[in-house]
């Protein structure tokens, strides 16, 4: 089983370094591959990672969380596509689980798993827990659950789904991605499957705010088949 690593970045030269330490450290050479795609970035990021070996370097010029996906999608080689985001710490075993779950179910389609906080505090992170059984809940119910920063797909899953849908700039972009994975095959929301990513969004938008427009997207997605909310706002 070949696992391609794909990072989309925009403007992320302070997160860069520690995601790609933390991945080649913790995936002791399990990786095929791991890409780190350029989505238009103006500073340093892409010379960064370029600094790291065994990684390589694309571009995307279309701006969005899935067309810079795709972009990473489009030149993988390997059996299984996992994607994190530039900002998480790619935890200790987390690879060995993908090869755990993708081996022992072959209609396995995507897996996915929370987050948990590198930068807020151990009270607000025990919060967050409480939130992963309505995650693990609604996955299992609807399979339309995917984190977008945490996930794993087959190659061959995403051929037949042509790939992400790059119309999606960034909300809904997850919940599409399940929506459509569940189509060929089981999409798992494993709550052991955890990926420490930064708080950053929740600090620069707001936690009421911020979630309401996942969980008004999760909905729009999975009910319309379509995002409620086209704007966002870059964090970093």
């Amino acid at each position: 089983m070949k696992i391609s690593l794909i990072i989309p970045t925009h403007n992320e030269e302070k997160y860069i370094a520690p995601c790609l330490e933390c991945a080649l450290k913790n995936s002791k050479g399990k990786f095929h591959e791991i890409i780190v795609v350029d989505n238009l970035c103006t500073d340093k990021t892409m010379e960064i990672a370029g600094k790291f070996p065994g990684v390589t370097l694309a571009r995307e010029t279309k701006k969005g969380t899935s067309a810079s996906r795709n972009g990473g999608y489009k030149i993988a080689t390997g059996d299984i596509l996992a994607f994190v985001d530039a900002d998480t710490r790619m935890p200790e075993g987390w690879v060995e689980k993908i090869e755990k779950e993708f081996s022992k179910n072959p209609k396995l389609a995507c897996m996915s798993g929370p987050y948990t906080y590198y930068d807020v505090s151990p009270v607000e992170n025990f919060f967050i827990r409480t939130y992963w059984p309505l995650y693990t809940a609604a996955g299992a119910v609807t399979e339309c659950v995917v984190i977008g920063g945490n996930f794993a797909i087959r190659k061959s899953v995403l051929d037949k789904m042509g790939g992400f849908n790059v119309s999606i700039e960034f909300y809904g972009d997850d919940t599409d991605i399940a929506r459509r994975a569940s189509e060929f095959g089981k999409v798992f929301f494993n709550p052991f499957f955890i990926m420490p990513t930064s708080a950053r969004r929740f600090k620069g938008q707001g936690l009421f705010k911020t979630a309401s427009l996942y969980v008004l997207n999760f909905f729009s997605q999975a009910v319309l088949h379509k995002s409620a909310t086209k704007k966002y706002k870059d964090i970093r």
